[in-house]
């Protein structure tokens, strides 16, 4: 064998033994693994679990609301009838009951079964008997996407009662429902948003009818999602627009108000279409939608994105930036949304009725390029580049179009914005946009689709595992906000990650995916709460050719010139509760001073 040849063998073989480690410690659950303190977050449960178990950071009160109590009357008067239902489910007099039954909500304990029968899971998995087990198999011995995988579950629903303990049951179901589905799916492999789908199955499912029901929402025609996190995102995109268009015929002032802050759609919706609203609305909300979405389809997705901005609508227009327009969206309203369950539900199929009356419920039937084109469970060896997690360093055409198809309609929007204000105003464009969020502000903790432009040596982007972003997918390129260096920088979606590349070293994540013959993946965040002492903050600045004398004794040291305009600020956002947003203006450092030897900000 030539010396390359060893090199291939050497990297194959540290693969395989990263990922049998990998599989070991979750067969194997809590028993004997080496667990840091951090992987285990310290709740205390007594008195801090809701009836989701979910844990909360304080003390549930002692004594239940009177309303609440009056909820869970009826939702027990509720169960009698969902069981005499489910009895008999293909019953005529159910069908015609199920619709409102659904709207006033499947009670908790029975969604398990109500769920099964609504995706219609048993079918499908007894036409596919033993096909699970295969797929586990084939996972253990040649899956790519074990190590991104293991690290988002030790990411999801931490703060849930089953999965905040690392390898716990729930855990180990999860890891083995997204690896085996990334070996049943190639096409799409293992893609970010994927693990908060199965998540939440999982919570109400054995870990073979979750299997099924991810791969039913990702290729049944009422659902789709397989469009969402395929290559190029060709029905996200196709949605965003829908939503554009939704907006500026039911919602023009908020359209207007969005553009005229350069905010654009993708930056506060990700987590809308491609988790259908987990962890965007309260938990109890998020279970309500998903009983109708399982009954309804996807149209319940664009009423909903819908709803939540007409429900809000004053709120969003007194907000005069974009950081604080999505900081509410994103973090408040999951927090609390100020409505409760039932008044947004009946909201909810008002918006349904008046988006069919307008001809907008529904964006149309899906392109050729969002369905399926590969058949499922069926395996191909994959190659060494996709073994190793050798990264693509170039935007394949699809996603380069799609780039450009969005980011023309983003500036077509705000030129129209900063027109109309013009008219109105009689002032310049700088003076009326006043930019307060710019592409130099970055909120990595709550933008959905941030972009944290931190640079290797190479000029290439970091993978997402490595940094403190929270989002569904990186999907920054599409964003007005960071256009400008997208061009420069590759993006990290799918991909297939591996820190054994030739020789050992470190592999970074890989760019956007092309059709292969494996499963890919897309790295995910890290969690909510990264450590305190640790602040990332991305400052392009353009250093002098010849380095600046240091200053003798009694001069004024001299600045870097500065290529910015003057109104541009430079943005740091605190990731903590609170919205603390100090400034940097003008040479001036607001309640915190920055300090670093490659360069001087103004």
């Amino acid at each position: 064998m030539n010396e390359e040849d060893l090199l291939k063998s050497y990297a194959i073989s540290r693969s395989a033994e990263e990922r049998d480690k990998i599989f070991k410690r979750y067969e194997q659950g809590r028993e004997g693994a080496e667990i840091d303190p951090w992987e285990d977050p310290g709740f205390e449960v007594y008195h801090a679990t809701d009836r989701y178990g979910f844990i909360h950071d304080k003390r549930l009160p002692s004594k239940v609301d009177p309303q609440e109590a009056r909820k869970l009357q009826i939702e027990v008067e509720r169960q009698k009838k969902w069981l005499k239902m489910l009895k008999n489910w293909d019953a005529q007099q159910s069908k015609e009951k199920l619709h409102s039954r659904v709207y006033k909500g499947i009670p908790n304990s029975l969604r398990s079964e109500a769920w099964c029968k609504l995706l219609q899971i048993d079918k499908l998995k007894k036409s596919n008997k033993g096909k699970y087990q295969e797929m586990m198999i084939l996972a253990r011995k040649y899956s790519t996407d074990a190590r991104q995988i293991d690290s988002d579950v030790n990411r999801q629903f931490r703060e849930h009662l089953h999965y905040r303990e690392r390898y716990s049951i729930k855990q180990q179901m999860l890891f083995n429902v997204l690896t085996a589905y990334a070996m049943y799916n190639s096409e799409v492999g293992y893609c970010q948003g994927m693990s908060g789908l199965a998540g939440v199955l999982l919570m109400y499912m054995d870990e073979e009818d979750a299997f099924w029901a991810v791969h039913i929402l990702l290729t049944d025609p009422k659902y789709a999602m397989h469009g969402l996190y395929k290559e190029g995102f060709p029905k996200l995109t196709r949605f965003l627009a829908h939503h554009d268009k939704i907006l500026t015929k039911l919602l023009p002032k908020v359209k207007k108000h969005f553009d005229k802050h350069g905010l654009d759609t993708i930056l506060y919706s990700l987590k809308w279409f491609f988790v259908c609203f987990i962890e965007r609305v309260p938990f109890s909300l998020c279970l309500r939608v998903w009983d109708i979405y399982l009954f309804e389809g996807e149209r319940v997705v664009t009423a909903m994105a819908y709803t939540i901005l007409k429900m809000h609508k004053r709120s969003l227009l007194k907000f005069s930036d974009m950081d604080t327009i999505v900081n509410f969206i994103q973090v408040k309203l999951y927090k609390d949304f100020l409505f409760d369950d039932d008044t947004v539900i009946r909201e909810l199929e008002h918006s349904m009725e008046l988006l069919k009356k307008s001809k907008l419920d529904h964006p149309g039937p899906p392109h050729i390029e969002e369905l399926p084109q590969r058949p499922f469970g069926v395996f191909s060896e994959p190659s060494f580049e996709e073994i190793v997690g050798i990264r693509k360093d170039k935007f394949s055409d699809k996603e380069k179009q799609t780039q450009e198809i969005v980011t023309l309609t983003s500036d077509m929007a705000r030129e129209s914005a900063e027109k109309d204000d013009e008219k109105e105003s009689h002032l310049s464009v700088g003076d009326s946009v006043g930019y307060t969020g710019s592409k130099f502000s970055f909120d990595p903790s709550m933008d959905d689709a941030s972009s944290l432009l931190d640079c290797d040596h190479g000029g290439s982007r970091r993978s997402l595992a490595d940094t403190s972003v929270t989002s569904t997918a990186d999907l920054s390129v599409f964003s007005t906000v960071t256009r400008s260096q997208a061009h420069e920088n590759s993006l990290d979606t799918h991909s297939n990650m591996s820190d054994n590349s030739l020789g050992g070293a470190s592999s970074v994540g890989s760019g956007m995916q092309k059709p292969i013959t494996s499963a890919q993946s897309t790295p995910r965040a890290t969690p909510h709460n990264p450590s305190p002492d640790v602040l990332r903050i991305y400052v392009p600045y353009s250093p002098l050719d010849t380095p600046i004398p240091s200053p003798h004794n009694g001069d004024v040291p001299r600045m870097h010139p500065c290529s910015f305009p003057e109104m541009n600020k430079i943005r740091i956002r605190i990731d903590n509760d609170e919205l603390a947003t100090p400034l940097v203006e003008h040479g001036r450092i607001k309640q915190f001073l920055l300090e670093a030897p490659e360069f001087d900000m103004q």
